[in-house]
């Protein structure tokens, strides 16, 4: 049997790039607790920080022999880590931005019911327009516009290179400015 503690992170990782499973778990043994300890100093949020560093290195295992690093192996996964860091914050912000939008209207009390009803009809007529577009472009769209992941996020979920996920998301909304743009007016 292997002793793998002995191995670099090279040399694992050649290893893990062959299927070899022990080497994985090395690996993860190795990174799972610096890596969230890492986090950590940043989100303040165990079980964020927690689920940051599993789905990184789940990621890792699943783009095992797509990989390539820059650097060494553990500046790749510090350096992926503090980009996933940086992304969460960013839905964080723009998700908090978005409720105090939605409560300061509230308060105000400027949602009349008219204006609600306009809106849900609108809300439905835009959902039915996505549900029409082609499958594979309403996958995408959906998980940029709905999941709020970013492009290179969903390329690394779907197997696609960013390019083709920014241009299908600029095409579906090509298509659903063409047939909602009269609907705005009507709808106003």
């Amino acid at each position: 049997m292997k002793s793998y503690d002995t191995f670099s992170d090279a040399e694992l990782f050649d290893l893990i790039r062959s299927d070899d499973q022990a080497a994985f778990t090395e690996l993860f043994d190795r990174y799972n607790a610096p890596l969230y300890v890492h986090a950590f100093k940043r989100l303040q949020s165990r079980e964020e920080c927690r689920d940051l560093v599993q789905d990184l290195l789940f990621t890792v295992w699943l783009k095992r022999k797509d990989l390539t690093f820059s650097t060494t192996v553990s500046g790749y996964l510090y350096m992926s880590v503090r980009n996933r860091i940086f992304n969460l914050l960013s839905r964080q912000k723009l998700n908090q931005q978005y409720l105090q939008t939605v409560q300061r209207i509230e308060s105000e009390g400027s949602l009349s019911t008219d204006h609600l009803v306009r809106s849900n009809q609108l809300a439905a007529i835009i959902d039915q327009e996505i549900q029409a577009l082609p499958p594979r472009t309403r996958e995408i769209f959906e998980l940029s516009r709905k999941g709020f992941r970013s492009h290179k996020e969903i390329a690394e979920q779907l197997g696609l290179s960013e390019q083709t996920v920014k241009t299908t998301v600029n095409n579906a909304l090509k298509i659903l400015r063409t047939k909602l743009g009269s609907l705005f007016f009507l709808c106003l």
